[in-house]
């Protein structure tokens, strides 16, 4: 059966700065808890045995860095595909704005809808069908290979928010950063196995 390990990048946010509607647009490295969280991800993989046969991010450093760090703590020597597919969507009019200016500008309902059902703001730059015929495309491919692989996905939570799809579930909550889900093709179909799991930090990390 094939598994996809769905990540979430660490954090791009130092403690204390007011996070912002980060996407494809403002390309930012991780802090170093977020290097840290880039880590745990590999060290949870190696402990729960889902060494990966394949690693994919982004085009984005955050997804790329999250990506190698997490494939270097597990010890094996995969490359880091990037895919242009797992970038983050553009927030358009609110881009690297504070999330009190996009709640402002928009509404705290009309984001709710977005996080709840996906229905794309206005002023964003988002096609959530495209998204998801992405995810699906790309579920069908890694599964061409062997159906034993372990694939690991690392991109941002525009992008990752509708891989659930994938298993017919219209939305999950929101996956933190440094978080990731357990995507599971078995019995003919895909099933989510865990959604929004933290790994916890190591004290080398």
């Amino acid at each position: 059966m094939t598994t996809l390990i769905v990540a979430r990048h660490g954090n791009t946010f130092e403690d204390g700065e007011p996070p912002r509607r980060v996407g494809k647009r403002t390309d930012l490295k991780l802090t170093e808890k977020g290097r840290a969280q880039a880590r745990a991800i590999g060290k949870w993989l190696k402990d729960n045995n889902l060494m990966p046969d394949a690693v994919y991010s982004s085009t984005l450093q955050r997804t790329i860095e999250t990506a190698k760090l997490a494939v270097g703590e597990t010890g094996v020597t995969q490359p880091v595909y990037q895919l242009a597919i797992f970038d983050e969507i553009d927030y358009g009019l609110d881009e690297n704005k504070t999330e009190d200016e996009v709640v402002a500008r928009l509404g705290p309902e009309t984001l709710k809808a977005w996080d709840r059902e996906g229905i794309v703001p206005p002023g964003w730059r988002a096609d959530p069908a495209e998204i998801i015929r992405n995810w699906q495309g790309f579920a069908e491919r890694i599964r061409e290979h062997d159906d034993n692989e372990v694939i690991l996905a690392v991109t941002s939570n525009g992008i990752a928010r509708f891989a659930p799809f994938l298993a017919g579930a219209i939305s999950q909550s929101k996956l933190p950063t440094g978080a990731l889900a357990v995507i599971r093709f078995e019995d003919g179909s895909w099933k989510i196995k865990e959604w929004g799991t933290i790994p916890p930090l190591t004290q080398t990390a």
